[in-house]
């Protein structure tokens, strides 16, 4: 096409690397007085003392939204003659397809300041886009601020234009017009100007005492505006109007004109509030009736209201119509303890005195509220610290039992507690919202410090995401790691805590070494198990035998020592190592300990199933659930609790069936009715099925096989291998409810007495659960940043909700899940038998 076919190019067609030149630095910089030398000697060393220019270099990083996107970049060692000059261009590892509209470039020029040091002449952040979302191209002149770093913040403290009335300034906007061709040009006249431009510079900058650091973008033949490949959110699709009545050459074709995506109209205002909208919100929350709100009581019609928006599962938006009947009703609300989280939803946090309202008065008076919606509060959701304070206060009511049981969530929760405090800078502080600590961090140490076996397993969370890749994150952890360290020293046998941890890093290090090197060698798996139990047995490896030690795992169980005989090998991909522990009871405590696979996913399936067993114990319903300890103790690495069980596959393979496998380890030839096994483990079997059939449904637990579900002896059943859940599943056409054949045998058939039994049970867990659906959401929800793989970048509470199916009466629910029992895969029996086959290969 034509040049002149386009107005303007599209960023996102763009999909050349971000590049730009450092070229110059401008401005006179002073030398230290002699005061300030006498003073302070150091600054003898600093580069600007030097006679000669010094050592400049400029550093340059790409920022959005508070995140760096590249690391640093550097100019390279230059030495200067007359002045500041590079000329050097910096190409940035990032497309400008890829950019962010708030992207930008932070600048800082630095100098010698003595031995191995250097010190910020100055900072500047460039904005990458002008306010018409359009890529800045040609020279710029950036306003460094001196003595301070480049700030990449949003709001960032170094801009790189102020509105300075100097003759350069308005020189430099003529210039850029001329570039531009919006000038006419004219040599003879041209010439003289540029003359007459470099006499003014070199005057400028001779009486200025301001610093500007000069960068060229590189021009392009269109002005480039920002877009994205498809935001359905941000841009409106306007039709056009009938080919008749467009005035084209009817050589065009007509498809151009019908096709819709050619004519999106990108609306910048789209996102913002309707301002008809936000009047009238101003009219009905006028303050003028606060008054008159604090007597307000609701009618019968209006109390069903409230009700049913209450009752809203903490994922569903609310309405501008039911956020101001909960506004309206405020007061009446704060005696309900449902009340707080719709209600904090209803404020509009942008206007002052609401916020003020609604967090220095009625938040002191609002009632005790449950864990659930305080689990909801310390989410990313909510920003201001003096309500997360108050959902801190209400989980100090907890236990260390049931703390115990959210502690992997609020370890989580410190991210966003974070971004509620160490970026106030890049936020606005003219509005009434509080970026304080909300004391989080603080409740966890106070507690971790005075439970050893609570504090082990924190001191395990937080070194696990020090260890993630995400170094911003990392970092702070660490700090908390240190905080929560020196509260330990500080504590009454201290430094024995301190060293017992210590010696747990060592002892998870060196199986990790052992596992790995186990792992790697081509040997088979016989001579695996012979490697190591040697490895055990080898003093210098200081396993066999060692001083009293917690187990990393349950902090509670002390231990002294792995038995080499009873340990070996699994047959698996990654040879996960089964070791028996000697307990200083003399017992003996089996662990499989695996090196290679992100176990973070199986531990919060586990603790969600600890928390449903609790949830389930409650009411009085024993469901002989075994969620056996899983501890992640690093990114790729951890260990679990080993329960003596077998495989359905193995059990099938060796007795048939699983009713001839009970009857082997449980005889009892005189009952009546449970097939020559005894009654208790029967019952045993039917209840732990109808729980893991229930717990496993509501979390989505996928690749269920055979090898995987596992029986123990005394009749508990349960599964293992978490590593598709919330619906995943490699095998197609899944069923939602995992009962197997084998599982139904084992009761004595779809038609038996236990088998109806098995039913009542599952229904009777799925309606107790569903009571504490919101509970079990908040859990997932804050784990959404923890980068486990079934969760990151994924809808969860869209994929739990859809299994407690809350807009269903209980018995509607009930018919609802009966539905799902009864349906069965056909396909499973194919890939179980095709997994078996597998398995055979790979022992």
């Amino acid at each position: 096409m034509e040049k002149d076919d386009f107005t303007f190019a599209k960023l996102s067609d763009l999909k050349l690397p971000l590049t730009f030149r450092i070229s110059q630095l401008e401005g006179i910089r002073q030398p230290h007085s002699f005061t300030e030398l006498l003073e302070n000697p150091e600054l003898r060393f600093h580069g600007v003392q030097s006679p000669t220019l010094s050592d400049l270099y400029v550093t340059c990083q790409l920022t959005a939204d508070n995140k760096p996107l590249t690391i640093p970049f550097r100019t390279s060692f230059k030495a200067f003659k007359n002045n500041y000059t590079w000329n050097e261009w910096i190409t940035l590892p990032i497309r400008y397809c890829d950019l962010p509209l708030s992207s930008q470039i932070v600048f800082t020029v630095w100098d010698i300041a003595g031995p191995r040091a250097a010190q910020p002449v100055g900072g500047s952040t460039f904005r990458l886009f002008g306010k018409k979302w359009t890529l800045r191209r040609g020279k710029h002149r950036l306003h460094l601020w001196r003595g301070v770093e480049g700030d990449g913040s949003v709001e960032s403290t170094t801009p790189s234009k102020l509105e300075e009335r100097d003759e350069m300034g308005r020189l430099e906007k003529l210039v850029k017009k001329y570039e531009r061709g919006d000038l006419q040009k004219s040599d003879w006249l041209d010439k003289m100007a540029w003359r007459k431009m470099e006499e003014v510079h070199a005057a400028e900058t001779a009486k200025s005492e301001e610093l500007f650091l000069y960068i060229d973008l590189p021009r392009f033949d269109f002005p480039v505006i920002f877009s994205e490949p498809e935001g359905p959110t941000a841009s409106t699709s306007v039709l056009p109007p009938p080919v008749s009545q467009l005035p084209i050459p009817t050589s065009v074709s007509t498809s151009f004109t019908s096709e819709p995506h050619l004519w999106a109209v990108i609306d910048p205002d789209i996102v913002r509030e309707n301002p008809v909208e936000d009047k009238h919100r101003r009219l009905v929350r006028s303050h003028r009736s606060s008054p008159y709100d604090r007597e307000l009581k609701p009618n019968a019609k209006i109390r069903d209201e409230l009700g049913e928006i209450l009752r809203y599962a903490p994922s569903q938006p609310l309405t501008s119509e039911e956020k101001d009947l909960i506004w309206k009703f405020r007061f009446y609300l704060v005696r309900d303890k449902r009340g707080l989280t719709k209600f904090l939803k209803s404020v509009t946090w942008r206007d002052s005195s609401e916020v003020k309202q609604a967090v220095e008065e009625l938040l002191p008076q609002w009632t005790e509220i449950d864990t659930d919606d305080a689990l909801e509060l310390l989410g990313p959701g909510t920003v201001d610290s003096r309500v997360r304070a108050f959902a801190v206060r209400q989980l100090s009511r907890a236990d260390d039992d049931e703390l115990r049981l959210y502690l992997l969530q609020l370890v989580q929760a410190l991210k966003f507690e974070s971004a509620a405090t160490d970026q106030r800078s890049s936020r606005s502080t003219t509005n009434a919202i509080s970026y304080d600590d909300s004391g989080l961090t603080d409740f966890l140490i106070t507690r971790g410090v005075a439970n050893p076996v609570l504090g082990n397993r924190l001191y395990w969370y937080l070194m696990v995401e020090v260890a993630l890749e995400d170094r911003v994150m990392a970092k702070m952890y660490g700090r908390v790691v240190f905080r929560f360290m020196g509260k330990i020293l500080e504590s009454e046998g201290g430094s024995e805590r301190r060293e017992l941890m210590r010696r747990q890093g060592l002892l998870v290090d060196t199986l990790a070494k052992r596992a790995r090197e186990l792992r790697m060698s081509k040997d088979p798996r016989p001579k695996k198990i012979e490697k190591l139990r040697a490895l055990i047995s080898d003093t210098k490896n200081n396993l066999a035998s060692m001083p009293p030690l917690p187990l990393p795992l349950n902090a509670a169980i002390e231990i002294t020592g792995i038995v080499a005989d009873q340990s070996s090998v699994f047959k698996s991909n990654l040879y996960p190592l089964l070791l028996y522990f000697q307990c200083s009871d003399g017992s003996t405590f089996p662990v499989i300990f695996k090196d290679g696979d992100d176990m973070r996913q199986d531990q919060l399936v586990i603790q969600l199933f600890t928390l449903m067993d609790g949830l389930l114990r409650k009411e009085n319903l024993d469901l002989k659930l075994s969620p056996y300890d899983v501890l992640a103790t690093g990114p790729l690495q951890g260990m679990a609790q080993f329960i003596p069980s077998k495989t359905i596959a193995a059990i099938v393979s060796e007795h048939g069936n699983l009713l001839n496998y009970l009857r082997v380890n449980n005889p009892d030839a005189g009952s009546v009715g449970t097939s020559g096994v005894e009654p208790g483990v029967i019952d045993t079997f039917v209840r732990s099925c109808a729980g893991y059939c229930v717990v496993t449904y509501l979390l989505g637990v996928g690749d269920r096989h055979l090898d995987n579900l596992l029986v123990a002896p005394d009749g508990h059943f349960f599964h293992v291998d978490f590593g598709y859940i919330l619906g995943r599943d490699p095998k197609p056409f899944p069923p939602p409810v995992k009962v197997c054949k084998e599982m139904v045998d084992g009761m004595g058939g779809a038609q038996s007495p236990h088998y109806a039994r098995f039913k009542n049970f599952c229904f009777t867990a799925f309606t107790i659960l569903r009571k504490s659906a919101n509970l079990i959401l908040n859990l997932v929800a804050l784990m959404v940043d923890a980068n486990i793989p079934d969760i990151k970048h994924r809808d969860v509470h869209e994929q739990i909700q859809e299994k407690f199916r809350l807009d269903l009466t209980e018995e509607e629910a009930i018919k609802h899940f009966e539905t799902l029992l009864n349906e069965t895969s056909y396909i499973t029996v194919v890939l179980d038998r095709i997994h078996d086959l597998a398995q055979y290969w790979r022992s």
